[in-house]
């Protein structure tokens, strides 16, 4: 659920030294292979469920159709490898949803929708991993909560997505979007970058269609970060909104899961399917109100207008080309009507250090109650720990696992180190951080490049990380929406718009506003590379 983050001042230094713009050659402009034209390439939900509801298509040939495109360009083709199980069931439960609209009887917006899920959420029939081939087998008898909520709406599960291992918590030398039980996976626009982490899977199944939508999950920027580089809509919501049941965790404080998908409009249709009061959650109790929200209310194509936005220019500088379409972005709000100014977050990268120990502490805590109970085969985090040193040369073959060994060796939560990291962190990210820059300049939200442009994919030296604008957001325990902002040499960039506790709504409608405003998401080419022509 984390991508591991370089410090800020690293993060700079290396965006200053960026090799000058690449031009393209013919050959690396040419598609992969088995790229071809799909009938439902770039369908929403509204006109998914209007071909249904008008007979055009059924959600058994939907489904059937998304099989067959995995089949053709995630399993061969580009090869993105990307879905690392698929649902044996799926075409029947499609069938049952037909039948239900033939009787007439439909569960909502996403009644027939085919969704992918990422490979750390229990869902019924299949394995649920986090990536480890420790847990291959591993197969819960129940569905997370948000699952339960998904299939109530209608949605057709899918598959499951690979995924950064563990979530990306198990080493500081990472490849994103690697696993030891489904490989690497690749980004869709070039296939030799990174899909970044941890939500990898999910990230580029929905940019390539491979189904309607996604969900993802996040602990810092594993649903932001792998929404950016694949442009998509990636929506974190405040800790609480949705549950976490059935997940595995990294951290109490700041898990969640969110949608991943192509536009805000099905993002807000699917986080109104799971947006749920959990009893088995703790932080469902935080929620200010139980009666559920239509999101798709929010979608307000005039939000901008007369808002006011700030722009964390901190956030920024690591990456020229970053820069000027984060320009052009912060061009197009002000002709839609926004006042945007320069905004400040006062404490920002003072929480770094609280943030890891907290994790570190909260991780080895949460793993271990759910391995206990949710019948996995190893049952602590000692128990993986001694896996992989026995299975090095398949589950260890580029990194190690000393995250995993430095949160081993972490007390109870009731430790004061633990409980003085939690506070601080929450604090200077939050009343602090972003709620004292939103009050100084009473802005509806602020804004920052949710990322770089995805980097090449390197097992031996791990993720070449540069930068990004979702961190306050993650620590703070608030919600963050990345919506497409263009293009740098034909990787997709996004903006990221971060606001207090439980303002979704507003987050929705200003991006919404945006997405109208600039129309920038592309669908995937599957280039092989990005390659230099001869002098």
């Amino acid at each position: 659920m984390r991508h591991l983050p370089l410090a800020l001042a690293l993060a700079a230094l290396l965006g200053a030294c960026q090799p000058a713009p690449q031009t393209p050659t013919k050959d690396a402009a040419k598609p992969a292979a088995g790229a071809s034209a799909f009938a439902f390439e770039e369908a929403g939900i509204t006109e998914l469920q209007r071909r249904m509801a008008d007979g055009a298509v059924t959600s058994h040939a939907l489904t059937q159709a998304y099989l067959d495109r995995i089949a053709a360009i995630d399993k061969a083709g580009p090869t993105l490898n990307s879905v690392i199980e698929l649902n044996p069931a799926a075409l029947k439960e499609a069938e049952a949803l037909d039948a239900e609209r033939k009787a007439g009887r439909l569960r909502g917006p996403l009644h027939g929708i085919p969704v992918l899920l990422k490979d750390n959420i229990d869902a019924t029939p299949m394995v649920n991993s986090a990536g480890s081939l420790a847990l291959a087998e591993h197969r819960p008898k129940a569905d997370a909560f948000l699952v339960a909520k998904l299939r109530q709406a209608g949605a057709v599960i899918l598959g499951k997505t690979n995924l950064s291992e563990w979530a990306n918590f198990r080493s500081t030398r990472s490849t994103s979007g690697w696993s030891g039980r489904g490989g690497q996976t690749r980004n869709p626009y070039v296939l030799d970058r990174n899909p970044c982490g941890s939500s990898a899977g999910s990230g580029t199944a929905i940019a390539a269609n491979l189904a309607t939508a996604g969900i993802g999950t996040e602990t810092d920027g594993s649903i932001i970060c792998p929404a950016a580089v694949a442009g998509l809509v990636g929506l974190k919501p405040t800790v609480g909104l949705v549950s976490r049941s059935g997940i595995i965790p990294i951290s109490a404080s700041q898990d969640t899961a969110g949608p991943m998908t192509r536009s805000v409009a099905d993002a807000a249709a699917l986080l109104t399917a799971i947006a749920a009061a959990d009893p088995g959650d703790a932080a469902s109790s935080e929620r200010p109100q139980s009666a559920p929200v239509d999101y798709t209310a929010h979608l307000k194509a005039d939000a901008l207008k007369g808002a006011r936005i700030g722009v964390v220019r901190k956030l920024m500088g690591y990456h020229p080309d970053t820069d000027a379409t984060m320009e052009r972005a912060i061009a197009a709000m002000k002709a839609a009507g926004a006042t945007v100014v320069d905004a400040e977050i006062p404490t920002l990268g003072q929480w770094d250090a609280a943030e890891y120990e907290v994790l570190l502490y909260e991780f080895k805590d949460g793993l271990n109650a759910y391995l206990a109970g949710s019948g996995a085969p190893h049952k602590s985090l000692e128990a993986l720990i001694a896996f992989n040193n026995q299975n090095a040369a398949s589950e260890m073959p580029f990194f190690a696992q000393e995250i995993f060994e430095q949160a081993n060796a972490k007390g109870p939560l009731s430790d004061k180190a633990y409980l003085d990291a939690r506070d601080k962190a929450r604090r200077l990210a939050g009343p602090e951080g972003i709620d004292a820059a939103l009050k100084k300049h009473g802005l509806d939200a602020l804004v920052a490049p949710a990322m770089s442009p995805a980097w090449p994919i390197d097992p031996v030296n791990g993720d070449h990380f540069l930068g990004a604008g979702y961190g306050a957001s993650a620590v703070a325990r608030y919600p963050s929406l990345t919506v497409p902002m263009g293009e740098v040499h034909g990787l997709p960039v996004g903006i990221v718009f971060m606001g207090t506790a439980w303002s979704e709504p507003k987050l929705i409608e200003l991006g919404y506003a945006f997405e109208q405003a600039s129309k920038a998401r592309k669908p995937p080419r599957f280039l092989p590379t990005i390659a230099t022509a001869s002098p």
